[in-house]
């Protein structure tokens, strides 16, 4: 591994795979076509190349398979979106989970099939790599790395996912005395919390851990750094959405891409919903991850518009944040397993 790393993301990688241009969702016994097909990798590997095209030395801890569908995610991530998987491992005799979207009337509905990992999330991450910062979801065990990463120095940035047993357990939140940050979305921080207001959720999250984010979707995201007293109350950036597939990783990346540079909580927090934003405008998970051309492409059209003057000004910071020389070029691949040899993305 190449240096210290800027963010370190373990997990489950799936293959992606998309289907676009849906008039109806098939019914039983019917069959639909669709004018619209992509392949990437995703589940974890929806954050990893989100960080990666914000310009973050992004590192994954995964299990890919040797089969044709982890081949292909494994050339898609280290040579397409420059990821180091120097932490990961190629394993045999297992195949690589799959899920199939359907993005259809501007949601998106997801089959998923796969064997458990023929390793724990412990043994992911053993030789846990030296990096700056590292994302997690929150999950009943298999947290032990969280506390050697945090007493390594590690700024460690947690989401949790939707709690099928509805028990909304207290209990997984324990680990948020080792995180630095938890950004969960709104229905998330009420249940845990048992409260019916996000404001209110997050406060009660801030005793817990310094740095709380609540996604509140198209409406944008509260947040509070309870160590330097910064509170940010930041509306959403108007789009027009596609496929919200992925959106919540990318604004994580674009969050832990502001901490990581030192921004003050309200600017941390506008460029996430910005980079969230910008990616429902495309279809599919990482493919719709925007980079840094995309980001200098929207803001030269917002300082052009008189009608958008309030963005303007919420955005101001990122004319001295966009690297220069920032690409026009759109980064969205057309990867299928057939096309291994699409060009790299412009970040």
């Amino acid at each position: 591994m190449a240096g210290q790393l800027d963010l370190f993301v373990p997990g489950v990688v799936f293959l992606d795979v998309i289907f676009t241009g849906l008039h109806e969702l098939p019914g039983p016994g019917t069959e639909v076509r669709a004018s619209g097909m992509g392949s990437c990798p995703g589940g974890v590997a929806n954050l990893a190349v989100a960080a990666s095209r914000l310009g973050l030395h992004t590192g994954l801890g995964t299990a890919l398979s040797t089969d044709a569908y982890g081949e292909f995610c494994h050339r898609v991530l280290s040579h397409q979106e420059g990821i180091d998987l120097s932490a990961s491992r190629r394993v045999g005799d297992w195949h690589s989970p799959v899920t199939v979207s359907l993005a259809y009337d501007r949601d998106r509905s997801m089959i998923t099939h796969g064997h458990p990992l023929p390793t724990d999330a412990e043994g992911l991450v053993n030789g846990l790599p030296a990096a700056r910062g590292a994302a997690v979801s929150l999950a009943p065990e298999g947290m032990g790395w969280v506390s050697r990463a945090r007493a390594a120095g590690t700024k460690v940035f947690a989401d949790v996912g939707w709690d099928e047993t509805e028990q909304w357990s207290g209990d997984v939140l324990e680990v948020l005395a080792d995180c630095h940050a938890f950004l969960p979305n709104a229905v998330e921080a009420m249940r845990y919390t048992r409260t019916d207001d996000p404001r209110q959720a997050l406060e009660k999250l801030s005793a817990l851990v310094p740095v709380v984010v609540v996604t509140c979707g198209a409406d944008g995201a509260l947040a509070i750094d309870s160590a330097t007293g910064e509170v940010a109350d930041v509306p959403g950036v108007p789009v027009d959405a596609l496929d919200p597939t992925g959106a919540g990783d990318v604004f994580t990346a674009g969050f832990i891409t502001g901490s990581l540079g030192g921004w003050p909580l309200a600017d941390r927090v506008a460029f996430a919903t910005l980079v969230g934003a910008l990616s429902v405008q495309h279809f599919g998970g990482s493919l719709s991850a925007p980079g840094w051309g995309d980001i200098a492409d929207w803001w030269r059209v917002v300082r052009a518009d008189p009608g958008r003057a309030e963005l303007a000004r919420r955005f101001g910071f990122l004319s001295e944040v966009i690297p220069p020389g920032s690409r026009h070029a759109v980064h969205r691949a057309t990867a299928t397993i057939a096309r291994l040899s699409d060009a790299t993305p412009d970040r």
